[in-house]
């Protein structure tokens, strides 16, 4: 992790026990692509990185950036992800979905992470860093909205889904750890 790096992919990776051949989504994945670039020479050319935003000019950016670096495994896909099977992914068929350092910014984030289970295949994990609220120098600061831990564990396990860990990911950051068993 370098200095300018407030969370750590190898972690994240490890923590999702990411491999070759997966399909994942990087569900928020903003302009520098912190997740998508290195999770796709993790997968390999024989998975796929699915790099999903709202905002058009950032996937533009992530795609220019992957064909510079002739990285064929990664599709850019537009959604609204509060916006429950919209998201141009096929159902049920991701092996991880990272939520990093994005649900602070949902105005539903239920309706968020509900489009993100649905694309989880059975025995698949969703990982979500985000702010934790403790006197943060940079963030959200004082007047910015944090995620409800708390809410998000209860919602997403009578979801169905089991909370395999629960982990702090840097300095300012919280992360959790579900598996979808069925």
């Amino acid at each position: 992790m370098t200095d300018n790096q407030l969370i750590n992919p190898a972690l994240l990776f490890e923590k999702a026990q990411l491999q070759p051949a997966m399909h994942v989504a990087d569900l928020g994945c903003g302009r520098t692509g912190h997740i998508v670039f290195p999770a796709s020479l993790v997968i390999g050319e024989r998975g796929v990185v699915y790099a999903v935003d709202i905002i058009k000019d950032i996937l533009d950016s992530i795609n220019k950036k992957a064909k510079t670096e002739n990285l064929i495994n990664i599709k850019t896909t537009w959604a609204d992800l509060e916006k429950v099977g919209y998201t141009a992914i096929p159902e049920s068929s991701l092996d991880v979905g990272f939520v990093i350092n994005t649900l602070f910014q949902s105005k539903h984030p239920h309706d968020f992470l509900s489009e993100c289970i649905r694309l989880l295949k059975a025995k698949a994990r969703l990982l979500i860093v985000d702010w934790e609220r403790n006197n943060l120098p940079i963030g959200p600061g004082m007047t910015g909205s944090f995620v409800d831990f708390n809410d998000i564990k209860s919602w997403i396990l009578a979801k169905g889904l089991y909370l395999q860990e629960e982990f702090e990911a840097g300095k300012y950051h919280r992360g959790l750890v579900f598996y979808k068993h069925d």
